[in-house]
């Protein structure tokens, strides 16, 4: 492809910094884009085909992907051409404009690191169609494209908030009260001092689709002993109140659920603590939620792998390590993957170093919050192709 011919897009990946597992049951989280990305230099083709070339010159590996055929199909479950696949599907189903074109990918996201490189792509692919065949959508239908995609075709049953954080960028309380039209407020945060750090324990999400969806499930099972649909339309003092009664569904799913009734308010908590600038109260809130997600939540391990414990293992280090002096929680769906850090400047040399000497060097992924979400990169600025290292988003 020559470079005068294409068009640039780019979507970051996201962090979760508040609100571990509410958005499935429509609430609220604090969630922030950041400065690593999935991008394409795409052109359109005219053929009615996305041919995608994840190495430049195709020795890392391409896909074609017939837009006549949008149907889900089980040999493409868990792949790249699932997503683009699913992504235009939803547009051609909510009346949006597709088209064929080919592009070269290129991605700094680190694969399996809990940064949501998935749902950064499928924000990409949304906004090359929207670039290239002027599709007419906003950033939340992008989001909702990508989500419906991973449930339907790619076969991950997740929630709308990495796709939404990475399509809007920047620090964003989304509350997910109106899962069609949820609401982004924007949050000013400035941490003098410290810096977020991703910590990749090493674990493999292999085989903990079960463990992801029976969070879902329990909670919504107790929603409909209420006669709802979701914990986020149950009154938490009925809930409460009615807690003796509820023992029948599982202990778990009463613990799950009262999880979700403290995180979902601390995550409003969170945000008015970082935009009055306590630093202090922010971090016990950030502690609080982690406390939450391993007692309550019940998602650091999985109960069919008990010997695998990385990230109740990056948690205690963690504690040891940042204890009066920094805050730690397990970061997004959890049983594996990573943990989130804010680490005072001075430490980070240290605590790089105690926790690379358990999962490896480069296990601590520094990160700055991007204050722009998916998007077309405007010629003269900067360009994707080349710009990054080339590799599979997330395969």
């Amino acid at each position: 492809m020559q470079s005068c011919d294409a068009r640039y897009f780019s979507a970051p990946g996201r962090v979760e910094i508040g609100g571990n597992h509410t958005d499935h049951q429509r609430g609220r989280v604090l969630a922030a884009a950041v400065g690593l990305e999935i991008s394409a230099a795409a052109k359109p083709n005219g053929a009615g085909i996305v041919r995608l070339d994840y190495g430049g010159s195709g020795g890392s590996g391409a896909d074609e992907i017939d837009l006549g055929d949008l149907g889900a199909r089980a040999s493409e479950k868990g792949t790249s051409a699932a997503l683009v696949r699913g992504v235009a599907d939803w547009f051609v189903r909510n009346g949006y404009a597709i088209g064929g074109f080919d592009a070269v990918i290129s991605s700094n996201i680190p694969v399996g690191a809990g940064l949501s490189s998935s749902a950064a792509f499928t924000v990409m692919v949304g906004n090359v169609f929207k670039g290239l065949f002027g599709a007419d959508v906003t950033p939340i239908a992008i989001a909702q494209a990508g989500q419906f995609a991973e449930n339907v075709h790619f076969g991950k049953p997740c929630g709308l908030m990495d796709q939404t954080a990475s399509s809007f960028g920047g620090l964003n309380v989304i509350d997910f009260a109106d899962p069609q039209s949820p609401a982004v407020a924007p949050v000013h945060a400035e941490l003098p001092g410290y810096s977020m750090c991703v910590v990749d324990t090493g674990g493999s999400h292999a085989d903990l689709t079960p463990d992801y969806a029976a969070c879902t499930s329990e909670m919504k099972a107790v929603a409909r002993h209420f006669g709802k649909d979701c914990l986020r339309e149950v009154d938490a003092d009925d809930f409460y109140s009615s807690v003796g009664g509820l023992r029948c569904l599982g202990d778990r799913a009463v613990l799950r659920a009262m999880h979700f009734f403290g995180e979902n308010e601390r995550v409003l908590e969170q945000a008015a603590a970082l935009e009055r600038g306590d630093l202090g109260a922010f971090f016990e809130l950030i502690i609080e939620s982690g406390r939450s997600s391993l007692a309550l939540l019940q998602n650091v391990f999985s109960p069919a792998a008990p010997q695998q414990q990385g990230l109740s293992l990056a948690l205690a280090l963690s504690g040891r390590i940042l204890a009066g002096a920094g805050a730690w929680r397990v970061h997004g769906g959890g049983f594996a993957g990573t943990i989130l850090a804010f680490v005072p400047d001075g430490l980070k040399q240290e605590y790089s170093r105690q926790l690379g000497s358990v999962f490896g060097a480069g296990s601590c992924h520094y990160l700055d919050i991007r204050r722009e979400g998916g998007r077309e990169v405007v010629r003269g600025g900067r360009e994707a192709d080349g710009l990054v290292e080339r590799n599979r988003p997330f395969e």
